[in-house]
Protein backbone atom coordinates (compact mmCIF):
# COMPACT_ATOMS: atom_id res chain seq x y z
CA UNK A 1 0.00 0.00 0.00
CA UNK A 2 3.27 2.40 0.69
CA UNK A 3 3.54 2.40 -3.15
CA UNK A 4 -0.17 3.10 -4.16
CA UNK A 5 0.30 6.34 -1.42
CA UNK A 6 3.27 7.33 -3.44
CA UNK A 7 1.52 7.47 -6.67
CA UNK A 8 -1.55 9.13 -4.62
CA UNK A 9 0.67 11.73 -3.67
CA UNK A 10 2.58 12.14 -6.44
CA UNK A 11 -0.81 13.45 -7.62
CA UNK A 12 -0.84 16.07 -5.67
CA UNK A 13 2.95 17.19 -6.10
CA UNK A 14 2.69 16.54 -9.80
CA UNK A 15 6.05 15.07 -9.84
CA UNK A 16 7.77 11.72 -11.66
CA UNK A 17 8.14 8.97 -9.70
CA UNK A 18 11.97 8.68 -10.75
CA UNK A 19 12.69 12.34 -9.20
CA UNK A 20 11.64 10.77 -5.88
CA UNK A 21 13.56 9.53 -2.92
CA UNK A 22 12.83 7.68 -0.26
CA UNK A 23 14.28 7.45 3.93
CA UNK A 24 13.36 3.96 5.61
CA UNK A 25 13.16 3.93 9.34
CA UNK A 26 13.09 0.23 9.60
CA UNK A 27 15.68 -2.11 7.86
CA UNK A 28 13.82 -5.40 7.66
CA UNK A 29 11.42 -7.38 5.56
CA UNK A 30 9.21 -4.50 5.27
CA UNK A 31 11.39 -1.80 4.34
CA UNK A 32 13.59 -3.81 1.75
CA UNK A 33 10.42 -5.43 0.52
CA UNK A 34 8.53 -1.85 0.07
CA UNK A 35 11.96 -0.15 -1.35
CA UNK A 36 12.22 -2.86 -4.13
CA UNK A 37 9.13 -2.66 -5.16
CA UNK A 38 9.13 1.26 -5.32
CA UNK A 39 12.65 0.40 -7.11
CA UNK A 40 10.74 -2.09 -9.90
CA UNK A 41 8.40 0.92 -10.59
CA UNK A 42 10.55 3.05 -11.18
CA UNK A 43 13.00 0.73 -13.49
CA UNK A 44 9.14 0.64 -15.28
CA UNK A 45 9.19 4.14 -15.78
CA UNK A 46 12.55 3.91 -17.56
CA UNK A 47 15.63 4.16 -15.00
CA UNK A 48 18.01 1.37 -14.14
CA UNK A 49 17.81 -0.68 -11.14
CA UNK A 50 20.77 0.26 -9.53
CA UNK A 51 20.09 3.95 -9.92
CA UNK A 52 16.70 3.13 -8.71
CA UNK A 53 17.92 1.29 -5.53
CA UNK A 54 19.67 3.83 -4.41
CA UNK A 55 16.78 5.99 -3.98
CA UNK A 56 15.39 3.90 -1.57
CA UNK A 57 17.65 4.60 1.62
CA UNK A 58 17.34 2.53 4.81
CA UNK A 59 17.85 3.27 8.47
CA UNK A 60 17.62 0.68 10.42
CA UNK A 61 19.05 0.50 14.62
CA UNK A 62 22.64 0.66 13.65
CA UNK A 63 21.85 3.91 11.70
CA UNK A 64 21.93 4.39 7.88
CA UNK A 65 22.60 1.56 6.23
CA UNK A 66 26.09 2.07 4.28
CA UNK A 67 28.28 -0.10 2.01
CA UNK A 68 30.79 -0.10 4.49
CA UNK A 69 28.78 -1.00 7.68
CA UNK A 70 30.73 -4.42 8.75
CA UNK A 71 28.86 -7.65 8.63
CA UNK A 72 25.89 -5.96 6.04
CA UNK A 73 22.93 -8.77 5.69
CA UNK A 74 22.66 -9.83 2.26
CA UNK A 75 18.85 -8.11 2.07
CA UNK A 76 19.96 -4.94 2.85
CA UNK A 77 22.97 -4.60 0.56
CA UNK A 78 21.04 -3.78 -2.54
CA UNK A 79 20.10 -0.65 -0.90
CA UNK A 80 23.26 0.33 1.25
CA UNK A 81 24.39 3.84 0.97
CA UNK A 82 28.12 4.95 -0.30
CA UNK A 83 28.38 7.56 2.38
CA UNK A 84 29.47 7.76 6.09
CA UNK A 85 27.77 6.58 8.73
CA UNK A 86 24.79 8.51 10.19
CA UNK A 87 23.32 7.38 13.54
CA UNK A 88 20.77 9.78 14.18
CA UNK A 89 17.55 9.79 12.06
CA UNK A 90 17.04 13.59 11.62
CA UNK A 91 20.54 14.03 10.56
CA UNK A 92 19.69 11.52 7.91
CA UNK A 93 17.19 13.84 6.64
CA UNK A 94 19.44 16.75 5.90
CA UNK A 95 21.78 14.62 4.56
CA UNK A 96 19.61 12.29 2.02
CA UNK A 97 17.51 15.08 1.45
CA UNK A 98 14.50 12.57 0.77
CA UNK A 99 11.49 13.28 -0.63
CA UNK A 100 9.69 10.98 1.95
CA UNK A 101 10.60 8.91 4.98
CA UNK A 102 8.32 5.55 5.55
CA UNK A 103 8.17 4.31 8.88
CA UNK A 104 7.68 0.40 9.58
CA UNK A 105 10.50 0.71 12.54
CA UNK A 106 7.03 -0.35 15.05
CA UNK A 107 8.77 2.12 17.38
CA UNK A 108 6.93 5.10 18.33
CA UNK A 109 7.71 8.94 18.10
CA UNK A 110 10.46 8.56 15.84
CA UNK A 111 9.21 11.35 13.44
CA UNK A 112 9.94 13.62 15.95
CA UNK A 113 9.27 17.90 15.38
CA UNK A 114 12.92 17.69 14.21
CA UNK A 115 12.39 15.49 11.42
CA UNK A 116 9.19 16.71 10.37
CA UNK A 117 10.52 20.34 10.33
CA UNK A 118 13.66 18.94 8.44
CA UNK A 119 11.37 17.32 5.73
CA UNK A 120 8.77 20.49 5.24
CA UNK A 121 12.34 22.79 4.91
CA UNK A 122 13.61 20.50 2.15
CA UNK A 123 10.34 19.80 0.55
CA UNK A 124 7.27 22.06 -0.64
CA UNK A 125 5.02 19.06 0.19
CA UNK A 126 6.83 16.57 2.27
CA UNK A 127 5.73 12.89 2.02
CA UNK A 128 5.09 11.83 5.84
CA UNK A 129 4.21 7.87 6.09
CA UNK A 130 4.24 5.98 9.36
CA UNK A 131 3.10 2.82 8.70
CA UNK A 132 3.54 0.95 11.46
CA UNK A 133 0.55 -0.28 13.70
CA UNK A 134 -1.00 -0.09 16.04
CA UNK A 135 -1.56 3.52 16.77
CA UNK A 136 0.42 2.97 19.98
CA UNK A 137 3.54 1.77 17.71
CA UNK A 138 2.93 5.07 14.79
CA UNK A 139 6.34 6.38 14.30
CA UNK A 140 4.27 9.99 14.50
CA UNK A 141 0.63 11.00 14.73
CA UNK A 142 -1.45 12.73 11.87
CA UNK A 143 -1.66 15.55 13.97
CA UNK A 144 2.35 15.98 15.11
CA UNK A 145 2.97 15.30 10.73
CA UNK A 146 0.38 18.28 10.02
CA UNK A 147 1.54 20.83 12.56
CA UNK A 148 5.15 20.14 12.39
CA UNK A 149 5.17 20.78 8.75
CA UNK A 150 2.62 23.37 9.06
CA UNK A 151 -0.15 21.87 6.94
CA UNK A 152 1.87 21.02 3.82
CA UNK A 153 2.53 17.23 4.59
CA UNK A 154 1.26 14.70 2.63
CA UNK A 155 0.25 12.07 5.04
CA UNK A 156 -0.84 8.11 5.37
CA UNK A 157 -0.50 6.36 8.38
CA UNK A 158 -1.06 2.43 8.95
CA UNK A 159 -3.08 3.40 11.96
CA UNK A 160 -6.21 4.82 11.81
CA UNK A 161 -6.54 8.87 12.88
CA UNK A 162 -9.03 11.31 12.97
CA UNK A 163 -9.04 14.77 10.93
CA UNK A 164 -6.95 17.48 11.55
CA UNK A 165 -7.79 20.84 11.77
CA UNK A 166 -5.11 23.47 11.00
CA UNK A 167 -5.64 27.27 10.61
CA UNK A 168 -9.18 26.47 10.01
CA UNK A 169 -8.43 23.78 7.52
CA UNK A 170 -9.51 20.26 7.81
CA UNK A 171 -7.24 17.40 6.62
CA UNK A 172 -8.45 14.11 6.29
CA UNK A 173 -5.68 11.42 7.62
CA UNK A 174 -5.60 8.35 4.53
CA UNK A 175 -4.91 5.05 6.01
CA UNK A 176 -2.40 2.49 4.05
CA UNK A 177 -4.43 -0.71 4.09
CA UNK A 178 -3.72 -3.80 2.17
CA UNK A 179 -7.46 -3.64 1.95
CA UNK A 180 -7.18 -1.64 -1.73
CA UNK A 181 -4.83 -4.15 -3.00
CA UNK A 182 -5.18 -7.95 -2.08
CA UNK A 183 -8.90 -8.05 -2.82
CA UNK A 184 -8.74 -6.89 -6.33
CA UNK A 185 -5.40 -9.16 -7.23
CA UNK A 186 -7.06 -12.05 -6.05
CA UNK A 187 -9.93 -11.06 -8.10
CA UNK A 188 -8.05 -10.29 -11.25
CA UNK A 189 -6.06 -13.53 -10.48
CA UNK A 190 -9.36 -15.82 -10.12
CA UNK A 191 -11.28 -14.28 -13.01
CA UNK A 192 -8.21 -14.71 -15.89
CA UNK A 193 -7.07 -17.72 -14.52
CA UNK A 194 -3.75 -16.23 -14.58
CA UNK A 195 -0.71 -18.67 -14.66
CA UNK A 196 1.45 -16.97 -12.30
CA UNK A 197 1.41 -12.98 -10.17
CA UNK A 198 4.53 -10.75 -10.87
CA UNK A 199 5.95 -8.13 -8.90
CA UNK A 200 4.96 -5.74 -11.95
CA UNK A 201 1.19 -6.99 -11.59
CA UNK A 202 1.45 -5.21 -7.35
CA UNK A 203 2.61 -1.82 -9.31
CA UNK A 204 0.30 -2.02 -11.97
CA UNK A 205 -2.63 -2.19 -8.84
CA UNK A 206 -1.36 0.30 -6.44
CA UNK A 207 -1.54 2.73 -9.77
CA UNK A 208 -5.09 1.21 -9.98
CA UNK A 209 -5.88 2.65 -6.65
CA UNK A 210 -4.34 5.86 -7.01
CA UNK A 211 -6.36 6.96 -10.07
CA UNK A 212 -9.24 7.30 -8.77
CA UNK A 213 -8.21 9.54 -5.69
CA UNK A 214 -10.06 12.34 -7.00
CA UNK A 215 -9.72 16.36 -7.14
CA UNK A 216 -12.16 16.54 -3.72
CA UNK A 217 -9.80 14.05 -1.90
CA UNK A 218 -6.55 15.57 -2.56
CA UNK A 219 -8.17 18.89 -1.23
CA UNK A 220 -8.67 17.10 2.04
CA UNK A 221 -5.22 15.16 1.95
CA UNK A 222 -6.70 12.26 1.48
CA UNK A 223 -4.57 9.87 -1.08
CA UNK A 224 -6.42 6.87 -1.43
CA UNK A 225 -10.47 6.55 -2.25
CA UNK A 226 -12.37 6.80 0.47
CA UNK A 227 -12.67 3.64 2.25
CA UNK A 228 -16.61 3.45 2.02
CA UNK A 229 -15.94 3.14 -1.33
CA UNK A 230 -13.78 -0.26 -1.40
CA UNK A 231 -16.09 -2.38 -3.27
CA UNK A 232 -16.01 -0.26 -6.36
CA UNK A 233 -12.42 0.88 -6.18
CA UNK A 234 -11.99 -2.87 -6.32
CA UNK A 235 -13.71 -3.78 -9.27
CA UNK A 236 -11.57 -0.70 -10.86
CA UNK A 237 -8.01 -2.15 -9.93
CA UNK A 238 -8.97 -5.70 -10.64
CA UNK A 239 -10.08 -4.83 -14.51
CA UNK A 240 -6.77 -2.69 -15.00
CA UNK A 241 -5.09 -5.90 -13.27
CA UNK A 242 -6.96 -7.85 -15.44
CA UNK A 243 -5.73 -6.06 -18.66
CA UNK A 244 -2.15 -6.25 -17.70
CA UNK A 245 -2.74 -10.24 -17.33
CA UNK A 246 -4.03 -10.79 -20.39
CA UNK A 247 -1.61 -7.76 -22.62
CA UNK A 248 0.92 -9.99 -21.06
CA UNK A 249 0.41 -12.97 -21.99
CA UNK A 250 -0.38 -14.71 -18.56
CA UNK A 251 -4.06 -15.27 -18.88
CA UNK A 252 -5.21 -19.11 -19.16
CA UNK A 253 -8.64 -17.99 -20.71
CA UNK A 254 -9.03 -15.99 -23.77
CA UNK A 255 -9.38 -12.19 -23.57
CA UNK A 256 -12.85 -10.93 -23.93
CA UNK A 257 -14.04 -8.21 -25.37
CA UNK A 258 -15.47 -6.56 -21.96
CA UNK A 259 -12.89 -7.00 -19.54
CA UNK A 260 -15.18 -4.98 -16.73
CA UNK A 261 -17.93 -7.12 -17.31
CA UNK A 262 -15.88 -10.67 -16.70
CA UNK A 263 -14.42 -8.85 -13.72
CA UNK A 264 -18.06 -8.04 -12.63
CA UNK A 265 -19.74 -11.47 -13.10
CA UNK A 266 -16.84 -13.01 -11.20
CA UNK A 267 -17.65 -10.85 -8.16
CA UNK A 268 -18.91 -12.32 -4.97
CA UNK A 269 -22.09 -10.77 -4.14
CA UNK A 270 -23.35 -12.34 -0.54
CA UNK A 271 -26.69 -12.76 -1.18
CA UNK A 272 -28.74 -13.78 2.42
CA UNK A 273 -32.60 -15.21 1.73
CA UNK A 274 -35.31 -14.20 3.72
CA UNK A 275 -36.52 -16.66 6.57
CA UNK A 276 -40.46 -17.47 6.11
CA UNK A 277 -40.87 -18.95 8.96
Amino acid sequence: MALAGIFGALRISGQKLTEQRFLFLGGGSAATGIAELISRAMVMEGMEIDEARDRNALFDSHGLVVTRRPELEDFKKPFAQDRAPILSFADAVKEIRPTGIIGVSAVPKLFNQEVIEAMAKINERPIIFPYSNPTSSSECTAEEAYRWSKGSAIFASGSPFPPVEIAGRTFVPGQGNNVYIFPAIGMAVFATEATRVTEEMFIVAAKGVAEQVTDENISTGLIYPPQDRIFTASLHVAERLAAYIFDHGLAWIPKPDDIGSLIRARAYRPVYLTSTE
